[in-house]
């Protein structure tokens, strides 16, 4: 089969046509308590709003139940167990209604859904078999909550941790943590989510005021959902990378893997103006996928992702650049003090640039500059060096089959 520009060019044409000038954006604040989400999802609204989207907001299915006199500490683990069932049910629906009525709006407008919590926040407060057989009972998976229901998940670092002067329990009738219950829940809530291939963490760190705290949130909002805030938001989020040559299996707390895999279209020209690449992402027999299109505008790299279905993945693979290998990955997604990390291990076929050799490389989001101040990293990996920005290590260039060895 030839493969030819234009054909790549077409295909783009008609998902740029699907996704015409709006999109229906879902995006989770969850977070510990008194971290910022009530504030968040006000001033959220308004800066949506007023760039002219219309903003639908989800209320807290639990806090919603939680007022009519229920206290969950008080309950038996039997009740326990029918709460939270009912809850992610409750839930699911509320959403629901919210979800088909943007679908009847996005024609005329780009559409915001904010969700008070999402499905995933119940199974912070059950066991792995518990939550199995929640999902069993009502008919759900996992896979599907955590990967494909919402576009972007994120989570607000309580009070508690690194900005305990501000912990207050008055802007919520019903909760009632200590700061100790607080750090506590913190760190459910956070391992409820890892996994999602859009997960923020807005921490304290870096944040003098509340106000750049909520600044950084709208901003990694923003950046996701492609839009351009310009110097309205000052709070830069820059994505950090590191090669690793070795790290302790045993030294994680808890991860998520998927079998990741990456394949550059060959769409011929200004190709180091504008590169397209699928990606396929799986994890129990369950597979997401995605077309990326990277391209430099007034020398900012903007990224325009689309989630394709199954047949669009194979159509758009029969026009990869054969110039170029498909790269394999395992990805490990984990929390580790208050960041959560991506830690990718390229597993064989290994692309000729690796000589044969391991390559694993980690990275997060962090407002910290690169090569000065470092996120707290991993202690139970060896860090090599810092690569971000090193061409010679992305991903475009690693997949060259005629690119120089790395440096490994």
């Amino acid at each position: 089969m030839t493969i030819t520009t234009s054909a790549v060019m077409k295909e783009m044409q008609i998902l740029e046509h699907k996704k015409q000038t709006n999109q229906i954006y879902k995006v989770v604040l969850t977070g510990g308590p008194c971290g910022g989400k009530t504030t968040g999802q006000e001033r959220l609204e308004s800066f949506f709003t007023s760039i002219g989207w219309v903003v639908l907001k989800v209320p807290e299915a639990a806090t919603t139940l939680m007022k009519g006199g229920i206290r969950f500490g008080d309950l038996t683990k039997e009740q326990q167990y029918i709460f939270q069932e009912e809850l992610v049910a409750t839930l699911l629906r509320l959403e629901t209604v919210y979800f088909r009525l943007a679908e009847t709006m996005v024609k005329k407008s780009n559409v915001l859904i904010i969700c008070d919590r999402g499905a995933m926040d119940p199974s912070a407060y059950m066991s792995k078999e518990e939550w199995e057989q929640l999902c069993k009972n009502i008919n759900i998976d996992t896979f599907h909550l955590r990967e494909t229901r919402y576009n972007q998940i994120v989570h607000m670092v309580t009070a508690a941790d690194g900005a305990e002067k501000f912990y207050t329990l008055t802007n919520n009738q019903a909760r009632s943590e200590s700061l100790e219950d607080a750090l506590r829940q913190e760190q459910l809530t956070r391992k409820a989510w890892i996994g999602h291939p859009y997960l923020d963490i807005i921490d304290n760190a870096d944040c003098k005021t509340f106000e750049d705290k909520i600044l950084k949130m709208i901003q990694v909002v923003c950046k996701k959902a492609g839009v351009k805030a310009g110097d309205r938001l000052d709070k830069n989020t820059r994505k950090r990378k590191w090669l690793v040559s070795w790290y302790d299996d045993n030294g994680f707390d808890e991860f998520v893997q998927f079998a990741v895999s990456h394949t550059y279209l060959k769409i011929g020209g200004d190709e180091d103006n504008i590169q397209v690449r699928l990606r396929k992402r799986g994890n129990n027999n369950k597979d997401t996928y995605t077309l990326t299109k990277s391209q430099n505008i007034s020398g900012e790299r903007i990224e325009t992702i689309w989630q394709i279905s199954h047949r669009e993945y194979d159509n758009f693979y029969r026009l990869r650049d054969t110039s170029r290998c498909t790269l394999f990955k395992t990805r490990k997604c984990f929390n580790y003090g208050n960041q959560y990390f991506h830690l990718d291990i390229f597993v064989p076929p290994l692309p000729p640039s690796c000589m044969g050799k391991n390559l694993m490389i980690l990275e997060t989001y962090t407002t910290k500059a690169p090569f000065t101040d470092k996120p707290e990293l991993p202690n139970f990996m060896k860090i090599v060096k810092e690569i971000t920005g090193n061409k010679e290590y992305s991903m475009y260039n690693i997949s060259n089959l005629n690119s120089k060895s790395l440096n490994l």
